[in-house]
């Protein structure tokens, strides 16, 4: 069964804190904006970016076992738990929120860590993750002017932000958002 936007926003909303719906608001209004400027559909990206933390809060032994369970991607079981939640969202939605349009399924599955040939609407939905109103780190508003001007200018800026703070914290750098970064500055390179 497919949920009307209400009963989505409903659901969601329900399974976070207040401070976390609001971020999520956030992304929605940023999402839509992008898609608006960018040439993709504001419902599809609006609807990904209502989902794309749906499973943020859930417990991590719950996460776990659905990725075992449900054969996703293995790979994240030995990288920062903060990973899980875009792959296990993506499952939800599709198999709980009726959502099956590949495109937003992705976007919510890679909006934490990019991947190579990323969709527009995948583009769209990581942008905004990075630079909703609500967002406050150390060059975000970089990234906003950035965002501005090229969908793939923004991301480029907001993985090194990501890749930056996790090498300065000696952590360990998803091999996905390093791909993503750099198959979006072999792309823009091309355009020269």
């Amino acid at each position: 069964m497919e949920y009307s936007r209400e009963a989505l926003i409903e659901a969601v909303s329900a399974q976070m804190p207040d401070k976390r719906w609001k971020h999520t608001l956030g992304v929605m209004e940023s999402a839509v904006k992008l898609a608006g400027r960018y040439g993709a559909d504001p419902e599809r990206a609006e609807t990904a970016a209502i989902l794309h933390d749906v499973a943020k809060y859930w417990a991590v032994e719950r996460m776990r076992k659905i990725i075992e369970e449900h054969a996703l991607s293995k790979d994240l079981l030995s990288h920062d738990k903060q990973l899980w939640h875009a792959e296990v969202g993506a499952f939800v939605a599709e198999k709980e929120y009726g959502i099956h349009d590949p495109e937003v399924l992705d976007a919510i599955r890679y909006h934490t860590s990019g991947r190579e040939g990323m969709g527009l609407l995948e583009k769209i939905v990581c942008l905004a993750d990075y630079i909703e109103p609500g967002r406050d780190f150390p060059g975000v508003d970089q990234i906003r002017k950035l965002a501005k001007v090229s969908l793939e200018e923004g991301l480029v800026a907001g993985f090194d932000s990501t890749i930056r703070v996790l090498l300065e914290k000696r952590r360990i750098v998803f091999p996905l958002t390093v791909l993503a970064r750099n198959d979006l500055v072999r792309a823009l390179e091309e355009k020269r």
